[in-house]
């Protein structure tokens, strides 16, 4: 069982800690992550007590998961979109109880919830991407819960093999949410997904090996136990290598903060660097993929880190702001592209005094929210430094706008932002490339 056990624990413990370096924030990702962490404490319980009830329950566990990652894959535009999370939460618990209630057979009842997601996602499947999601995910699914009622109701004579092909399939589900996450936020996956895995693979090799060999020479469960605390300590540092970079500078540099801000940039930089995409393929992308790659970058306006990645710093209108060395360089295209976004912000504002009346709801919404970054529902709101005009935005929308309002505003207000810039990309001279890349040399 070791030589399977800890190849399968590690590979998958790394693929969790992969998914949450990418974006915590992104619900795929994180559940996806959650699957990967439950079949590899299963595995763990497998290794210790083999066939026990404890081992079935978290190796069955990842099919909750799976349906929560098919809702949350589901398109924003869906109008019940909300309320099928919000099922999917609330139904997890009753399914979780049968789980652990019922007995071996009955387990497989969590197939249900998974292929309910996994039916939802096929019915919007025309605006999925990419669009062979849906077909990937019902494929991996199917296979997933053919390798359950394998391990739960048939005596196969060896199922760690039958568990190793679960950790397969709940692998390639990772790959696939990783897919989606990129193509959403359009960054490279590739380049970044293949560093990460080669040093996965020499973790494995290098702390895994040993690991197998001294679970076979011991048969103490402590010792066993240890063994994968280890390995899962160098596949987490593997997969959130630069989370931990940070916290290490915040550990050691702790005195010196001008020492830590200039290594937060740098190691902002290195992770940008392996995901931005070339910026010729700016010109092919959909109007709907500019609009939500907008609307991000408004959202990440205050991280520069974040603002280095996307897709817009590939705009004509940042390449015009450069020149020499300077025009190939993430970060100082970062910062011109926020530049840009604040112009566009700025045109928004009527002309004249300030004012709180219905032809200014656009650029109040995105300037005070977006450029100063104010919350106005916020506990305790930050008003030092702020001006007279921001005081009053600032209490007028915590007074008179509702949250839901605000937000409407703001989408409304970045679609026009985003049909100004797609305006300006659609009519530049397709030559600017060339002549950007020749005066860069």
């Amino acid at each position: 069982m070791p030589a399977v056990a800890v190849p399968a624990f590690a590979l998958s413990w790394w693929a969790a800690c992969y998914l949450i370096g990418r974006d915590p924030a992104r619900g795929p990702s994180s559940r996806a992550a959650a699957a990967l962490l439950a079949y590899a404490i299963g595995v763990v319980t497998w290794t210790l007590a083999p066939g026990s009830a404890t081992a079935e329950i978290f190796l069955c566990l990842p099919a909750l998961f799976w349906a929560g990652t098919a809702v949350s894959l589901l398109p924003k535009v869906v109008p019940e979109r909300r309320q099928i999370d919000l099922g999917w939460l609330i139904l997890s618990a009753p399914f979780l109880l049968m789980l652990v209630a019922l007995p071996p057979t009955g387990r497989l009842v969590v197939i249900a919830p998974m292929a309910g997601g996994v039916v939802l996602l096929w019915r919007f499947r025309d605006q999925v991407q990419p669009t062979v999601l849906p077909a990937a995910l019902a494929v991996v699914a199917g296979l997933y819960a053919a390798g359950l009622a394998a391990l739960l109701l048939v005596d196969v004579g060896a199922p760690e093999l039958v568990i190793a092909a679960i950790g397969v399939d709940l692998l390639m589900l990772g790959f696939l949410v990783a897919v989606a996450d990129a193509l959403d936020v359009g960054e490279r996956l590739r380049p970044d997904l293949i560093r990460s895995l080669v040093a996965a693979l020499l973790g494995v090799v290098a702390v895994g090996a040993p690991a197998a060999l001294t679970m076979r020479a011991s048969s103490g469960t402590t010792a066993t136990v240890l063994q994968f605390v280890l390995v899962a300590a160098v596949m987490t540092g593997i997969g959130l290598i630069g989370q931990l970079r940070r916290w290490l500078d915040s550990m050691a540099f702790r005195h010196d903060e001008r020492l830590r801000q200039d290594r937060s940039a740098l190691l902002a930089l290195t992770e940008a660097l392996p995901r931005r995409r070339p910026r010729q393929r700016l010109i092919d992308t959909r109007q709907p993929d500019f609009l939500r790659f907008t609307r991000q970058a408004l959202d990440n306006y205050g991280r520069l880190g974040r603002l280095m990645r996307s897709p817009l710093t590939g705009l004509p209108a940042v390449d015009r702001r450069l020149s020499g060395l300077t025009i190939e360089q993430p970060l100082a295209r970062a910062m011109e592209l926020r530049a840009v976004l604040q112009e566009s912000i700025d045109r928004l504002r009527p002309a004249g005094e300030f004012a709180t009346t219905d032809e200014w709801r656009h650029y109040n919404a995105l300037y005070f929210c977006v450029v100063l970054g104010l919350d106005p529902y916020a506990r305790r709101r930050r008003t030092d430094g702020l001006d007279r005009e921001a005081r009053r935005a600032l209490d007028w929308m915590r007074r008179y706008v509702p949250r839901r309002s605000l937000r409407r505003w703001q989408d409304e207000a970045t679609a026009i932002v985003a049909r100004r810039l797609w305006d300006e990309l659609t009519h530049t001279d397709p030559r600017w490339l060339t002549r950007v890349t020749t005066r860069s040399t």
